[in-house]
């Protein structure tokens, strides 16, 4: 048998070095609002984007508490490579009606984050913003107050349903004081109001069958980077986010009784939400958890069938996506494919349905998981086959020590995956979108 021979790209030593260990891009992020409430402004047309001005920086809410500071601030420290990008999106973004072809293009490369347009493109490549800038305002108003009305509906302790329910139906006579005060008499509670209910329309019912799953939610939240201030820690702002991820999965587990809620989902919600959280906007920076929930249900339209446990062992389940993974290796890499899952029979399912179900969130620092999902999210056919070219590219960048290693020492290096360069590690990727020679 002859074996493949590695491209020559793969080993270039332009690549050899790692990633800097002092992040500049968490410090873009400095929060310019505090948590508390603030009334809404008035409607008004979108701006079109302008470079943001090159200023001292603020020490970010949200960066890592071990984070460190950088020497270099905001457009001073792009690259020329990174400028040009940045200046293509903005003349993109100016436009009447977006091109969201050539948005896709330009951003599967990379969003500079000094740009301040992330939070825009994201949801431009998401479907949640049309392309028409002239409609944006209408259609934020109309999906936020949606928003609002879930949470009114499905959050609400069914005791205030029960109050409500009886405001609307008491009469205005002597008999019904305890139905104006929101007591129900014993005699006209209805078996589905009853706490102790059983029936299957019971609204208490079904609260106390929500409880083990908000529960759930509780605990993920609470976990969800614990390294970070913006989700963690004791303060009003770390709290109020946590309530915000609370509430966007609880409505979604809710309003989505076929899946519900899946552990591992807040891993996912959480890029989306430090992404339009961080807004440079403040009124869209307010309501970034309404637009975080429906971008959040965009993205998982085209991933739901990883979360339905019906539909595991189906051509549309998890493990025929990592069987697709398992091909694509031995496609591009025969040796090492063989020596995985033939030789040291390392079992695929055992690391990468974690890679493809969190989409990577558990492998890369959260900086750098918004790099990858730039281009995740800019694939027009959706995130799954990009996906599966990252993951083929992680196991062929550490090829060497893959083929030196046995079973113990591979699923150790795979289930705890090294710091790479990860602008190398997706131009592997998208190497392998062509199919390799002979």
């Amino acid at each position: 048998m002859v074996k493949k021979r590695v491209p020559d790209w793969l080993n270039s030593s332009l690549w050899s070095s790692a990633p800097p260990p002092d992040d500049e891009r968490l410090l873009r992020y400095a929060s310019k609002y505090a948590a508390d409430d603030r009334d809404e402004p008035p409607a008004r047309d979108p701006p079109a984007p302008v470079p943001p001005p090159v200023v001292a920086r603020e020490e970010p809410v949200g960066a890592a508490k071990d984070g460190n500071d950088d020497e270099n601030g905001g457009a001073e420290s792009l690259s020329g490579e990174e400028f040009a990008r940045q200046a293509q999106l903005l003349a993109v973004l100016s436009k009447k009606v977006i091109n969201v072809g050539e948005l896709r293009r330009i951003a599967s490369s990379g969003i500079p984050d000094s740009a301040g347009v992330r939070p825009a493109v994201w949801k431009l490549l998401l479907g949640y913003l049309p392309p028409d800038r002239g409609l944006w305002s209408s259609e934020l108003a109309k999906k936020r107050s949606q928003y609002k009305n879930f949470k009114a509906e499905v959050l609400t302790n069914p005791s205030e349903i029960t109050r409500r329910l009886d405001k609307s139906t008491s009469c205005d006579n002597d008999e019904s004081k305890f139905q104006r005060r929101g007591i129900l008499k014993r005699s006209e509670i209805t078996h589905g109001e009853h706490p102790l209910s059983l029936g299957q329309n019971s609204i208490w019912n079904q609260f106390f069958q929500d409880a083990e799953i908000l529960e759930q939610i509780d605990r993920d939240v609470k976990r969800t980077h614990p390294d970070m201030d913006f989700f963690s820690g004791d303060s009003a702002y770390a709290k109020s986010n946590q309530d915000a991820l609370r509430n966007i999965l609880t409505v979604f587990a809710k309003l989505n009784p076929g899946i519900r809620y899946v552990q591992g989902m807040n891993e996912i919600l959480a890029p989306l939400f430090f992404v339009l959280r961080n807004d440079p906007d403040e009124e869209n920076a307010a309501a970034a958890e309404a637009d975080t929930f429906f971008c959040f249900v965009e993205l998982l339209s085209g991933l739901r069938d990883n979360f339905c446990q019906q539909l595991d062992n189906s051509f549309v389940g998890i493990r025929s996506t990592i069987t697709r993974l398992s091909q694509l290796l031995k496609e591009h890499d025969e040796e090492l494919w063989r020596h995985l899952e033939v030789t040291t029979k390392v079992n695929p399912q055992f690391y990468a349905f974690r890679w493809i179900t969190l989409l990577l969130t558990q492998e890369f620092s959260l900086m750098d998981i918004l790099h990858i999902w730039d281009t995740l999210l800019s694939d027009p056919e959706g995130p799954q086959e990009t996906l599966l070219r990252i993951c083929c590219a992680m196991l062929i960048l550490v090829r060497r020590r893959l083929l030196a290693g046995d079973f113990t020492a591979n699923l150790k290096l795979l289930q705890h995956y090294p710091s790479i360069n990860i602008s190398h590690l997706l131009y592997v990727a998208n190497k392998l979108r062509s199919k390799p020679s002979g």
